[in-house]
């Protein structure tokens, strides 16, 4: 068997021509830039009429249309000592004192889009939720409740909240 000997001719290299850098043309539909972020106004809400703050926090801060109300517990403002009383006296005295705060800045409970409850015993949702209803009678707010260990001074609940202004 003869083996015959071919050549393959390399293909001739041509110089290619530099390309001019792409120039970026914005499109129509192009987003502007991002604004830079406006600083958010805070004021801080405070009255005599709730409980005063026993730690580093505020009794409510107001913030883009927002009333962020801190935790109240069934202190009473006049004596700042716990009430006496079952659940249902100090869940009372909770959203009395909830209600103040917001009074003072300037809106209500009517207002109120999200609370939190925080319980020590589950066995006292019942009654917490019926002095609640009476608070909130028609379209009440979102809600979540949650059993803890403990609550400042013995309390049986606490509860925070989220209003519109």
């Amino acid at each position: 068997m003869a083996i015959k000997k071919t050549t393959v001719k390399k293909p001739a290299i041509k110089p290619v021509a530099a390309k001019k850098p792409a120039v970026k043309v914005p499109r129509a539909s192009a987003k502007p830039a991002a604004k830079a972020p406006r600083p958010t106004k805070r004021t801080v809400i405070a009255t005599e009429l709730a409980p005063k703050a026993i730690g580093p926090y505020s009794q409510g801060i107001r913030a883009n249309g927002f009333v962020f109300c801190a935790g109240q517990t069934p202190i009473d403002p006049e004596t700042s000592k716990l009430i006496e009383g079952d659940i249902a006296a100090q869940t009372r005295r909770v959203l009395t004192n909830l209600g103040a705060v917001l009074d003072a800045a300037g809106t209500s409970l009517s207002k109120v889009v999200k609370t939190t409850v925080f319980l020590t015993d589950m066995a006292n949702f019942k009654a917490m939720n019926e002095v609640y209803a009476e608070f909130f009678p028609a379209n009440p707010p979102a809600r979540s409740t949650f059993a803890v260990a403990g609550l400042p001074l013995g309390a049986l609940v606490e509860i925070e909240c989220i209003a519109l202004e």
